[in-house]
């Protein structure tokens, strides 16, 4: 069995995409929460905005949670040179 020297930490996917999720899903509560009456009219009366930002918040947490729960090990000397 390999020696593993760590985890990925903030370069595993699953942080960078929940960073990306996270600041998308953040802006669209904002957005969402000061939509007037005629955006939701639009959008058959639905704040579709608000509803996207909760779920996309839901999918960060799910995703640093998996991340935390199984970090990714890195094979140790995976990264040295070779003598």
């Amino acid at each position: 069995m390999a020696k593993t020297s760590g985890t990925a930490g903030a370069f595993d996917i699953r942080t960078v995409i929940a960073l990306l999720f996270g600041i998308f899903g953040a802006v669209l509560v904002v957005v969402g929460a000061t939509d007037g009456a005629d955006e939701i009219t639009k959008s058959a009366d639905i704040n579709i905005n608000l509803y996207s930002g909760i779920g996309m918040l839901v999918f960060t947490a799910a995703l640093v949670v998996w991340a935390r729960l199984r970090p990714i090990a890195v094979p140790a000397g995976s990264d040295a040179p070779e003598a």
